[in-house]
């Protein structure tokens, strides 16, 4: 028979203890990189770029006396 303790890892045990720290740390990495991004600046030029859009529209609709 084969001595077997309770504090011997199992080997799905440790796969999952395995599993979960590589999940854990593709969280932390995503939200890492997601901090890393200048959404601010981001959210400015596409205000910016759509105010300009909204500019073009009202200048190319606009009625045009006289000629």
């Amino acid at each position: 028979m084969t001595d077997t303790t309770d504090d011997t890892p199992n080997e799905i045990l440790a796969a999952a203890k395995e599993a979960k720290h590589s999940a854990e740390a593709a969280a932390k990495a995503a939200v890492d990189h997601a901090r890393r991004w200048p959404l601010g600046r981001i959210g400015l030029g596409v205000g910016i770029g759509s105010a300009a859009v909204a500019a073009a529209v009202l200048y190319a609709n606009r009625k045009r006396d006289g000629k």
